[in-house]
């Protein structure tokens, strides 16, 4: 029976996964989180085998968690879920350590078939995503600027891109306003801006956000 938690900040998108995955056989959600910190809460204690988790919640964002939930159990396998395209988010998730990433917007079947792969120890990428990490191994040319950036510091670069102000930011992450003013600077110098609008515009044009 492969064991699933669910970590999403909307209730109805979880309800929908819940609908969907207890409607197959040999699956079952133990748990529900709306947070990142509340997946890793639940994770201790409901020991799932795969977590759904989204890549955008409040608080601790979605690479920070799957990173945190497989240094506490290599074991268990992360599904990254999205509703942004796979070209923006995927390698960068793939590569810090999430077994598959799929988008939002997919078949339920294509949803269970993804989660029964990582489950079963494989790794799930459809076949575009599979192109684009093909293409991510060449030395980097044509790559976008934002591929240059820690995985914090895209974290705190999409949350200004959301016009959020450094204060509002160190809350959700829980940081002192100057960490996040020195993850702003070197935003600004590693994408070549020169200010928060700048970087607001990239966000948007990237469909970041």
């Amino acid at each position: 029976m492969g064991r699933i938690l669910i970590a999403d900040d909307h209730v109805i998108v979880r309800e929908g996964l819940k609908r969907i995955i207890e409607a197959s056989p040999g699956l079952l959600v133990v748990a529900e989180a709306a947070s990142g910190q509340e997946a890793l809460d639940e994770a201790k204690t409901a020991r799932p085998e795969v977590v759904l988790l989204d890549v955008s919640m409040p608080g601790r964002g979605g690479l920070e968690t799957a990173q945190e939930l497989k240094k506490r159990d290599p074991r268990v396998k992360v599904l990254m879920l999205t509703v942004h395209p796979e070209d923006h988010f995927a390698v960068r998730c793939l590569k810090e350590g999430a077994d598959g990433y799929l988008t939002k917007d997919v078949a339920s079947e294509q949803l269970v078939q993804a989660i029964r792969k990582v489950h079963s120890g494989g790794k799930y990428v459809s076949p575009a995503l599979a192109e684009r990490l093909a293409f991510s191994l060449d030395t980097g040319f044509g790559q976008p600027a934002h591929e240059a950036l820690s995985d914090r510091e895209f974290e705190v670069m999409r949350a200004i891109g959301a016009g959020k102000t450094v204060g509002e930011i160190a809350v959700d992450l829980t940081l002192s306003v100057k960490t996040i003013s020195t993850y702003r600077a070197r935003i600004l110098e590693k994408m070549n801006m020169r200010n928060n609008a700048e970087l607001m515009r990239y966000v948007m044009e990237q469909g970041l956000s």
